[in-house]
């Protein structure tokens, strides 16, 4: 039992492991005549007290993995914030760039129950006539789910990454505009960095959240030109929003084009020493834009968490009506050879959205790999200083096979008991 538990404690709360069989031989390997030597360890699965090497999931989703989903909001949070404030790689002068906390929204396709706010932001009443609370499960449902168009809904979201690129190549254009300058010269001068996660509404649509930086030529390490403005940067994207557009299929003679919503929130963010700690800080928007990395169209819409094979499942699954219909759109719409390229199917649990819900330009900060890497690459470092100290080299042969996924019962009661171990539970790198 003890062993057990040291095993499972290894997972830092991991409640769906990937299990696998096989072993990992360390020998001796002589430096001179690259012969190899003794076994200096071996690992055998089948010796393990689970019976197997169990290895955390990894997976970004609340729903799938608690433990392995906040290890990716943390790291996502240093992420972001690494690119505000500077650190890990990004000098701390990006605090003193242009940048801004953006977001798009999507296009109606239909009136739903909503919570409007009126003036003085007090609360109207929906246009049902009822004043919904926050928890209404009525939120984001179509006032009339025979007008709502579903087929909009779902080929918007399938369409929502090719016009955020489109929208970058706007931006740009835009900028270089104001700034007197061509695409071309306006490289020499500028580059624009931005980091984006998509959330998706109660009505299933979804929305971008980015944090777009005005650098020079060389990202963050190198100041912006003296005409690189907050405001010139809020006008510019307001104006690229307003211009990008995503052509869709035609459908039955419709055909299908796709644009931003009216509905543009563009705002500075300011260091939290500025205005008294009332403006919008550095920390505020990492934490929202984290939150939402590990969210999915499950967390918003009670959709599913994983592909279904046949929609022969979505009968035995609960789910809200008009979550099931826009489940059922994308399998229907993905049947159509016309449509193949968008593998609605394939994406149908999330709604026809088939894109990465965190994204980042290359000069932005550091990356999740990276973050990844550095803490394996600590804890590494942990467990060689509490070995003797040897100067041997060694040769590592290992072969491994997926043996399964998850805990059995007994091991699932075991984890619920563990309180994580510091540097086990998935915390984020820091420094």
């Amino acid at each position: 039992m003890p062993a057990l538990l040291r095993q499972l404690s290894g997972l830092g709360g991991c409640t769906n492991p990937i299990r696998l069989d096989g072993h990992r031989t360390e020998h001796h390997l002589n430096r001179d005549t690259g012969e190899i030597g003794r076994i200096l360890h071996h690992l055998n699965s089948t010796e393990l007290p689970a019976g197997h090497l169990l290895v955390r999931c990894n997976n970004r989703r609340t729903t799938r993995c608690a433990a392995c989903a906040e290890a990716y909001r943390r790291d996502t949070f240093h992420l972001i914030t690494a690119g505000l404030r500077g650190g890990k790689g990004t000098p701390e002068e990006v605090a003193t760039h242009p940048r801004v906390f953006a977001t798009f929204t999507a296009p109606s396709f239909g009136p739903v129950h909503n919570r409007p706010t009126g003036p003085a932001g007090a609360r109207r009443p929906c246009r049902c006539g009822v004043h919904h609370n926050q928890e209404d499960d009525a939120l984001g449902t179509p006032l009339d789910p025979d007008r709502y168009d579903y087929e909009s809904a779902v080929l918007w979201n399938a369409h929502a990454g090719l016009l955020w690129r489109r929208f970058s190549i706007y931006l740009r254009r835009e900028v270089a505009k104001r700034a007197g300058l061509t695409q071309r010269a306006f490289r020499e001068h500028a580059r624009l960095s931005f980091a984006k996660v998509a959330e998706y509404q109660k009505r299933g649509a979804v929305h971008f959240h980015a944090v777009i930086r005005l650098d020079g030529p060389e990202g963050g390490d190198t100041p912006p030109p003296a005409w690189a403005t907050t405001d010139l940067l809020t006008d510019a994207i307001r104006a690229a929003a307003a211009k990008a557009e995503a052509k869709g299929p035609m459908i039955d003679g419709r055909a299908h084009r796709f644009a931003f919503g009216r509905q543009l929130d563009v705002r500075p963010i300011r260091g939290p020493e500025l205005d008294g700690g009332t403006a919008l800080t550095d920390r505020a928007v990492a934490a929202y834009i984290a939150k939402y990395a590990t969210k999915g169209a499950e967390t918003a819409t009670g959709a599913l968490d994983r592909p279904i094979r046949l929609i022969a499942e979505l009968a035995q699954l609960d789910v809200p009506e008009h979550t099931r219909r826009l489940i059922r759109t994308a399998w229907a719409l993905g049947a159509r050879k016309d449509l193949e390229h968008l593998r609605l199917r394939a994406w149908a649990h999330m709604l026809g959205f088939r894109g990465h819900f965190s994204t980042k330009s290359r000069r932005y900060s550091t990356s999740l790999g990276a973050l990844r890497n550095a803490r394996a690459a600590w804890r590494r470092a942990q467990a060689a200083a509490a070995q003797p100290e040897q100067e041997e080299t060694t040769l590592v042969l290992a072969h491994w096979t997926y043996a399964g996924t998850g805990l059995t019962p007994a091991e699932e009661w075991l984890t619920a008991t563990i309180t994580p171990a510091p540097g086990t539970e998935g915390e984020p790198t820091r420094g």
